[in-house]
């Protein structure tokens, strides 16, 4: 069996608990959702979430974090000590994001193999540090972009690989949120490296995925000390025909706390997708739809129906990972290395006023 510990207990990290872990109302752990693996540890600095008293926790998606009964699983206050423990072989690092670097290198030095939250890291050179000390331990390091497990981008993905319905064309992407009043962790834009980092950066790892990783980004949009508030992105390839775009940000009204979506033009159909949490209520007003010639048709999507179900999908993709030795190709660290240099392009072309190379 995988033995996973848990480094940083805030939204990600209940996040990634709920995605591993069979619990009841009460909190009473059940067992694991995961196939030969399981969340044995724990590691966070706060006194009431090693006793497991979460419900502190709040994010932009799925229910505050509960009360949990933590008997069977072990906890730690300091990451350093937990990296020393023989029974843990997979570090999974849920800790803001400045914090990636240190703690990833310091358990791939210790043996163990990783999985960190996106971004892989603030700066593309600690990326490149952090991959180096994967290949020289011999540890697997693999980065958590979990869009690619939610049903409608997997959809996506798919459909452009497969060419079930011929090239892609042209796409447009959109991911945005107000200002996140629901996190002290989130507070501070600029710790984690603006939301062209820590929110569009989800954008820039589906569009290297599913479009093709681009030679330019040309970008507007506003800058804050240095860090991307708001962006819209022309993507610039070789085949000048090839239009991809994507708005994201952090200015949106209160009440629009977040939203997603896309529209995918490929030669045989169109795909669209827009939802959101609106008001304080979650809102699909356009579930992915597909329309063919006259017709359109909502595709039944595979996937799991909780809130976390993509990261339980995620996650299951690390252990087996684990298993079979190999980083598969949706947690690569080089795929969100590139992402990251995306992200950074778009800033430097915003200031410059030009499009910039990749």
């Amino acid at each position: 069996m995988v033995r996973i510990g848990i480094v940083g207990i805030g939204f990600m990290g209940w996040t990634h608990f709920s995605g591993a872990t069979k619990f009841t109302e009460d909190g009473k752990i059940t067992g694991s959702k995961l196939k030969g693996a399981a969340v044995t540890a724990i590691c966070t600095r706060s006194p009431e979430k090693l006793i497991g008293d979460w419900r502190s926790i709040q994010g932009n998606f799925g229910p505050r974090g509960a009360n949990l009964d933590l008997t069977e699983i072990s906890s730690y206050d300091n990451y350093r000590e937990m990296i020393k423990d023989p029974d843990i072989d997979l570090i999974d690092i849920c800790l803001p994001n400045d914090q990636h670097e240190k703690v990833a290198i310091d358990a791939l030095e210790a043996g163990k193999h990783v999985i960190v939250e996106k971004p892989i890291a603030l700066d593309p050179k600690a990326a490149d540090r952090m991959i180096a000390a994967s290949k020289k331990t011999g540890k697997l390091l693999m980065v958590a972009h979990v869009l690619p497990f939610f049903p409608e981008f997997k959809f996506a993905a798919e459909a452009i690989s497969s060419g079930k319905y011929g090239k892609l064309r042209a796409a447009h992407f959109r991911r945005v949120i107000s200002p996140p009043k629901w996190s002290s962790d989130m507070s501070d834009f600029q710790r984690l490296g603006g939301w062209g980092i820590d929110l569009h950066i989800h954008d820039n790892h589906f569009i290297s995925l599913a479009c093709g990783i681009p030679k330019q980004v040309f970008s507007r949009g506003i800058l804050e000390g240095g860090f991307v508030n708001h962006v819209h992105t022309q993507y610039v390839y070789e085949d000048m025909s090839y239009a991809v775009s994507a708005v994201s940000g952090g200015i949106a009204a209160e009440g629009l706390a977040f939203a997603s979506g896309f529209e995918l033009f490929l030669e045989k159909a169109t795909l669209m997708y827009s939802a959101g949490t609106v008001a304080g209520q979650w809102c699909a007003d356009r579930p992915l739809t597909v329309i063919e010639n006259s017709k359109a048709k909502q595709p039944k999507l595979k996937g799991g129906s909780e809130w976390c179900s993509a990261f339980t999908s995620e996650l299951q993709l690390a252990v087996d990972g684990v298993r079979s030795g190999q980083v598969p190709d949706l947690l690569s660290a080089e795929l969100a290395r590139a992402a990251l240099k995306m992200c950074h392009a778009e800033a430097r072309s915003i200031a410059a006023g030009k499009a910039v190379p990749v």
